[in-house]
């Protein structure tokens, strides 16, 4: 059987309307109860990816972190048209130190 899942981009509107362009589905939010709530709805409706802007990220780690353990949405983290936060690569570096026991990146 074939699961079809969708994708979905979460953060500011100056960052996020581009995707639109490539048919993903884009939540705007202003605050961190907004992003916390729309993360865990978009999370139940079927979204496969999540890319989440860093600075939203970083309103909610707790809620990140309680995706990280699921293999189903897989969260990403983007910059914003504000720039980086250096958090998604923190977090890549992380995982790679934790699965080769040395970071190479």
């Amino acid at each position: 059987m074939i699961y079809m899942f969708k994708i979905a981009v979460v953060g500011d509107k100056d960052s996020v309307l581009a995707f639109k362009a490539l048919g993903v589905d884009v939540f705007t939010v202003y605050d961190a109860d907004e992003a916390r709530k729309t993360v865990d709805t978009i999370a139940r409706d079927r979204y496969g990816i999540i890319f989440i802007t860093e600075q939203i990220a970083s309103m909610i780690p707790e809620t990140i972190g309680r995706y990280d353990k699921e293999i189903v949405p897989t969260i990403i983290l983007i910059p914003s048209n504000q720039g980086t936060l250096n958090i998604g690569m923190d977090i890549i570096n992380e995982n790679v130190e934790k699965a080769i026991g040395s970071n190479i990146l």
